[in-house]
């Protein structure tokens, strides 16, 4: 197998849906989302998207009622990397699947949140289907995919082109049952903004943090990989995020981060031959 098909391989597999589910990319006019959507270049680039990811996770913990569903319900502790790979499904599905498709995963995920509720330890009742929370979540991931994107595959994105993406992320957002949905960059910048005071670092967020951090890699020749993807990810935090979860400690250092994650998204276009997008 030529070395361009041994890494296409491999990372198809990290992404791969635990429950064996395959997306078959849909033509544009038969998506969820509209032809010509913004999503379909920013999601279809793995690496900024891994990172994107790892940023995202990160922040959406720092919210206990976001945390409290994973710590409750999730088995993370045992198959973390089945839990990222489900998440990985469900962008891929609703952005490059058949709309029914779509729609599907959607009803599937709301009624997963629908039997997800309980008590924080101080007392406090959460749901995971509460439309605020969900904003909040949904807030956060479109900015730490869209942020990945600008920093490593186009740093002069027009503004209205990055507004453009995150109203496509609002609807989504939307029909997962969360409401209100900032639709502009700058309006998802001032609402998480406005939700700092209800975030906090405990011992559960430094343990489900740790768990994600240090979950292994698929293979030993990945490590190196994973690291550099770990790295960037916590590099693209909000400077009061990383001094939240205590990363503001001495890491590899940000221009080695930035210069590696960019290399290493130039070698996984050149694997990854076929973009989704198309």
């Amino acid at each position: 197998m030529a070395l361009r098909d041994r890494i296409a391989a491999q990372v198809r597999a990290s992404f791969a849906d635990p429950s064996g589910r395959k997306v078959t990319p849909a033509r544009q006019d038969a998506r969820l989302l509209p032809p010509g959507s913004v999503a379909f270049d920013v999601h279809a680039d793995v690496t900024t998207m891994m990172i994107g990811g790892i940023s995202s996770l990160l922040l959406q913990m720092l919210h206990p009622k976001a945390l409290a569903g994973v710590w409750d319900f999730s088995n993370f502790r045992d198959d973390m990397g089945g839990r990222l790979r489900r998440t990985a499904a469900f962008i891929a599905v609703t952005t490059f699947g058949e709309k029914h498709a779509a729609e599907v995963a959607i009803a599937r995920v709301r009624s997963i949140h629908d039997r997800v509720e309980g008590l924080l330890p101080d007392g406090t009742a959460y749901r995971a289907a509460d439309p605020g929370l969900l904003a909040f979540v949904g807030a956060v991931e479109a900015l730490s995919f869209l942020g990945a994107w600008m920093r490593y595959r186009d740093p002069l994105m027009r503004r209205r082109d990055q507004d453009r993406y995150m109203a496509e992320m609002a609807e989504v957002s939307r029909l997962l049952g969360a409401a209100p949905v900032p639709e502009t960059r700058a309006g998802a910048i001032d609402y998480i903004r406005s939700m700092r005071p209800e975030l906090r670092v405990d011992d559960r967020t430094r343990e489900v943090s740790r768990l994600m951090l240090t979950a292994p890699p698929p293979s030993p020749a990945a490590a190196p990989a994973q690291r550099l993807l770990v790295e960037a990810g916590i590099d693209l935090l909000p400077d009061w995020a990383r001094r939240m979860h205590g990363f503001s400690g001495p890491g590899l250092a940000t221009p080695v981060v930035r210069a590696g994650a960019g290399g290493m998204s130039m070698v996984l276009r050149w694997a990854l031959k076929a973009p989704l997008s198309t």
